[in-house]
Parts: structure tokens; C-alpha cells; sequence
């Protein structure tokens, strides 16, 4: 349902393995209100207990959870890492977008 490329893991793992306080953590993706477009992406590491209706996608060891309400604006996303000459992120790329914003992380459905 959600697609995360090796680039991401690989700088997953990076980050993880940079600060112990993010050992052993998962990623957790949120779609929240705000940004010029109306929705937003939200990335933050949590050691919580999953919630009962959490949807985890893992990938070489790499854990990504979204919530349900979160799910239904990124089902078939691509999350990916970009570290070249125009930027240096995550790159989220959302079939169910229907407007996205220049900087890449607020969007509308």
C-alpha cells in the first residue's frame, strides 16, 4: 500500500544509527491540516506502542507505521530519499494528490 524506496531506508537507518535515542525506533507518517495546499506530511521517529489500527509496511529491517486516517490520503505512495544538486529530502509522491505545493510536502486530495 505505501512503497518506501531503498534511498529511504538506506538514509533511514542513517539517521537511526546517528542518535541512540532513535535506535530501534519506527518511522511514523502523519497527514496533517496546514501548509499552503491544505494537507501536509509529518515524519518523526517513536518508540510508542503501536495502535491497534496502525498499518506497518517494513522494508530491510526499516519499520514505517501510518495511522488509518492517515492511510486513506497516501495509500499507493511512493516515499523516497533525494540527496542531489536541487535538495537534499524525503520525497513523497501521492497518487491521490491532486494539487502539491513547491516545497513537496503539503498537499491537496
Amino acid at each position: 500500500m505505501v512503497l518506501v524506496t531503498d534511498k529511504a531506508v538506506s538514509e533511514i537507518k542513517r539517521i537511526q544509527s546517528s542518535e541512540t535515542s532513535r535506535e530501534g525506533s519506527i518511522l511514523r507518517v502523519t497527514v496533517v491540516g496546514g501548509g499552503c495546499s491544505g494537507l501536509s506530511y509529518k515524519l518523526d521517529f517513536d518508540r510508542n506502542a503501536l495502535g491497534p489500527e496502525d498499518k506497518v509496511f517494513e522494508k530491510n529491517g526499516v519499520r514505517v507505521v501510518i495511522d488509518p486516517n492517515s492511510l486513506l490520503h497516501v495509500v499507493g505512495m511512493e516515499l523516497d530519499f533525494t540527496d542531489g544538486l536541487e535538495g537534499r529530502g524525503f520525497v513523497f509522491t501521492n497518487p491521490n494528490a491532486k494539487r502539491t505545493c513547491g516545497c513537496g510536502t503539503s498537499f491537496a486530495v
